[in-house]
């Protein structure tokens, strides 16, 4: 039986506050993505945390409802992508989608020369990002402004990639040149550039390279195998609400968190500060140390707490009394 048109179809219910990590699809922005879930949890008040480009695919960790006030958070998370890499061939966007630039033979290129060149690129660095951003020059986005023809130099910044694991490579030949075609695994900080690494590993081998695929697999404690795709969001039926992660497992994926009594989740729901406790155990992938999930007795997200002038007080309440 075919399902009738979108517009003559009963709004859905909305969907309760929590977290879905989207296996986003290639040639979909973080805004399509974004479009289609206000859809199917039945309200607007739907946001991510990491906006990946329309060529990449993977997690993209999207909150709902009361939930975008977690996002801020998990923006700032690690992050661990597959990729490849095409050395020989550099381009104007650093990526596969956009005009070549020039093409050098990398024949002589070997995996033990691309993992020397990688660890270089590891660790604390200063990573000029690709002009094709959406970094804001003057208030406009960097890549707005390639668009119209500016020459764009964006300033380097301080980013951290923990891991650049290479190989295994494949070799093919471009205009007749020859091209190395090297798979990567790159753990990096927020606001690292993949494509961006990209860049840098082909011009430290003198052969100029660029991102031919990106998936992203992590952010945070949010990982690609609890993915779903749009598809099998979709297949949800129209008059029941959309399944996410509750408010209390998002924050546990996120922060450390700390087990409150009956008294202290109803001070802290008005807002008042609560006795320090012993240091809450981190997770393996926390972002914001210095904040700790208040989880209450019967396992409610109640505020998130930082630790100030001797006292545990609420950043964020949640569950107010």
């Amino acid at each position: 039986m075919n399902r009738p048109p979108a517009a003559d179809r009963p709004r859905r219910p909305t969907a309760p506050d929590g977290f879905v990590v989207v296996d986003k699809p290639q040639g979909l922005t973080s805004h399509d993505v974004v479009a289609r879930m206000r859809r199917l949890a039945g309200t607007r008040k739907v946001g991510h945390a990491g906006t990946l480009d329309p060529m990449a695919t993977g997690v993209l960790v999207v909150g709902i409802g009361r939930a975008t006030k977690l996002l801020t958070y998990v923006v700032g998370a690690d992050k661990e992508y597959r990729a490849t890499i095409r050395l020989g061939v550099t381009t104007t966007t650093e990526d596969a989608e956009g005009d070549v630039v020039a093409v050098v033979d990398a024949g002589h290129v070997t995996l033990q020369d691309v993992a020397a060149a990688a660890r270089t690129l590891t660790g604390a660095v200063l990573q000029v990002p690709s002009a094709v951003s959406a970094i804001k020059v003057d208030g406009r986005r960097a890549y707005a402004r390639v668009r119209d023809g500016e020459e764009v130099v964006l300033a380097a910044r301080p980013v951290t990639v923990h891991e650049f694991e290479v190989g295994p490579a494949r070799a093919s030949a471009v205009d007749g040149h020859a091209v190395l075609d090297v798979d990567v695994r790159v753990v990096v900080s927020s606001g690292t550039y993949v494509r961006a690494l990209a860049r840098d590993l082909g011009a430290a081998l003198g052969v100029g390279g660029h991102l031919t695929a990106l998936r992203r697999t992590r952010v945070g404690g949010y990982l690609l195998s609890e993915a779903r795709t749009l598809e099998d969001l979709g297949a949800t039926p129209d008059d029941v609400p959309l399944t996410v992660t509750p408010l209390a497992d998002a924050a546990r994926a996120t922060f450390p968190v700390r087990t409150l009594t009956e008294q202290e989740e109803r001070a802290l729901g008005y807002g008042q500060a609560i006795g320090c406790a012993a240091p809450a155990a981190a997770r393996a992938h926390s972002v914001v140390d210095q904040v700790v999930a208040g989880i209450g007795p019967s396992g409610t997200l109640v505020a998130l707490l930082a630790d100030r002038d001797g006292r545990t007080r609420p950043v964020l309440v949640l569950a107010p009394a």
